[in-house]
């Protein structure tokens, strides 16, 4: 037994040895491999990141290439008022959110005009579409709510006229002819008492609310007076929508709205020809609407921006956007108006940056076109 130990002691002792060395060795390079505690943790956190440095350096490259994205404005605005005018808003609204990469939150609701102008001059809204400018009413409103605002005319639009499809008794209409269906007294019950020859047909009308600013022109452009409409046998609403159904599905009915809403029906409406005061028969559309043979029924949609809000740069952005890059989708077919002159836009813009107030057509002289109202340093 000692023997074995001898020769167990005389040539394993040096292996063991020589091992355990060969152990230390590699222990000790482990060790310098491994980085600090803190560097440990810097590698952990980079590991974490898939991008490669090259592809980075190509993504800073890029973005540095778009820089409107670097500024890019965030927060939300609020706009109410005019149905006729919500469909242009809402296509900016849109447009503009895709550009911004949905950073900016454009709410757009529709309570007409007049009920637009409430809210506005309460303070409650950055944005209030108006099919019509705004009343001295409404000024002195937003002057005791300490509301300054900035005019702003974004298009052209024809009230149109409309009647169901399958009437195929009315080519025309003149002025004194709509006057007589759609006045207070002494109406129209028929279409027989319109005009001879025009078939025993009840007349059902379909016209907006007295909150809308379609509402106020047409009753001043066709009745003399604003407000003034017959309310008998008539289906008021703030929904324009709600009037093409109602005038799509009754033989006998009649409406009138936004050359928007007409066009976007056209498949289920019949535009009326109106007499002009040239004595024309003139049916709305982009080019009648712009040359201004469209009359009495054309006029500009505007929007009126508080300057308090225009302080804050996602309503500054929005605004110039609405003047510039996407004046475009004035007059694409899911919106349906007609785009201003250059010029016009042109000017108005300057207005905004200068921060110009007031209503300029409310100083408008006798006759004046829109482009003499919001001429370069006009008012």
């Amino acid at each position: 037994m000692k023997a074995v130990y001898k020769r167990v002691t005389a040539w394993g002792l040096p292996l063991v040895l020589a091992g355990l060395l060969a152990v230390a060795v590699w222990v000790s390079l482990r060790a310098d491999e491994q980085p600090p505690v803190d560097e440990q943790q810097s590698v952990s956190a980079a590991s974490q990141s898939t991008v490669p440095q090259d592809r980075e350096s190509s993504q800073a490259e890029q973005s540095s290439s778009v820089p409107q994205q670097l500024n890019t404005p965030t927060g939300e605005i609020q706009v109410d008022g005019s149905s006729t005018v919500f469909p242009i808003t809402e296509a900016i609204a849109e447009e503009f959110g895709i550009l911004t990469d949905r950073s900016v939150r454009v709410t757009v609701g529709v309570s007409g005009t007049g009920g637009g102008f409430k809210r506005f001059c309460a303070g409650e809204t950055d944005i209030s579409n108006a099919s019509r400018p705004i009343k001295d009413s409404e000024v002195e409103l937003c002057a005791e709510s300490g509301i300054d605002f900035v005019e702003v005319p974004v298009a052209f639009d024809g009230l149109t006229v409309v009647v169901n499809p399958d009437n195929d008794w009315v080519d025309h209409l003149t002025v004194d002819e709509i006057n007589h269906i759609f006045r207070p007294d002494d109406y129209a019950v028929t279409w027989a008492d319109v005009r001879d020859g025009f078939p025993d047909i009840e007349i059902a009308l379909y016209a907006p609310g007295a909150d809308s600013g379609t509402f106020d022109y047409f009753t001043e452009a066709i009745n003399g007076d604003s407000g003034v409409h017959r309310s008998d046998n008539t289906t008021f609403s703030e929904d324009d929508n709600v009037l093409v159904q109602g005038v799509s599905s009754d033989r006998g009915g009649i409406g009138y709205f936004g050359f928007s809403y007409y066009s976007n029906n056209a498949d289920a409406l019949k535009a009326v020809p109106v007499v002009n005061d040239g004595g024309r028969a003139i049916t709305p559309s982009n080019e009648t609407i712009n040359d201004g043979t469209y009359n009495p029924l054309s006029r500009p949609l505007l929007v009126y921006v508080s300057l308090a809000s225009l302080e804050r740069e996602e309503v500054a952005a929005f605004v110039e956007f609405y003047l510039t890059d996407g004046a475009w989708l004035v007059d694409t077919p899911e919106v349906g108006y007609v785009q201003l002159p250059e010029e016009i836009y042109a000017a108005v813009l300057e207005r905004v940056r200068s921060g110009v107030t007031g209503s300029a057509m409310a100083e408008a002289g006798e006759g004046e076109s829109l482009a003499e109202t919001f001429s370069a340093g006009s008012k």
